[in-house]
């Protein structure tokens, strides 16, 4: 979970989601408006990986990466559990539903930059129910891999010219996987 900042941090500015403090000389962001943030490792009953695909403004560049998504970000969700934020997200944006999900762990994603926490979850009977593709502020493309052939599936998403996100492997490790 997040923590807050400390009292002796300075704003220098703020948007709409994001927060720039200083800290004794040290700058970072932190978002002010969620409680956490998960990511989605979710593998198929056929041991397919899914994930998606979008653009990402701070990179200019379209991603490949686990579904993820902010917890507490939604009116009236405030006070949702990391669990819930992931079961959620994972239908928004990939159309498939699981069973049940189970913590992997938990760190923060670039401690130079962010506060930011990200919980991974293995999201484990995995149903579709829908196309996915996010909500109307996301176009996001969803990719079903086999995991067998994940990593020349990536070579070839960087080879176009797209990143790919390395949480992927993280995750992949995780659970268990290549």
């Amino acid at each position: 979970m997040k923590t807050s900042a400390p009292p002796s941090s300075q704003v220098l500015g703020e948007g709409r989601y994001l927060r720039l403090l200083d800290d004794g000389g040290w700058e970072y962001c932190t978002r002010h408006s969620v409680s956490g943030v998960v990511v989605l490792v979710a593998l198929t009953p056929a041991r397919e990986l899914v994930l998606v695909e979008q653009y990402r403004p701070a990179v200019r560049r379209r991603c490949v990466e686990l579904p993820a998504g902010l917890v507490g970000d939604v009116a009236g969700r405030e006070s949702e559990s990391l669990a819930a934020a992931a079961h959620r997200e994972l239908a928004e944006e990939t159309g498939f539903e699981a069973r049940e999900m189970v913590e992997l762990g938990a760190g923060p994603i670039a401690v130079g930059v962010t506060d930011e926490i990200v919980t991974f979850f293995e999201a484990r009977g995995l149903a579709r129910v829908g196309t996915g593709g996010g909500d109307d502020s996301e176009d996001i493309t969803v990719h079903v891999v086999p995991v067998a052939t994940v990593r020349g599936f990536l070579a070839e998403k960087l080879a176009s010219g797209l990143h790919v996100d390395p949480k992927i492997y993280a995750g992949l490790y995780l659970v268990g996987g290549t």
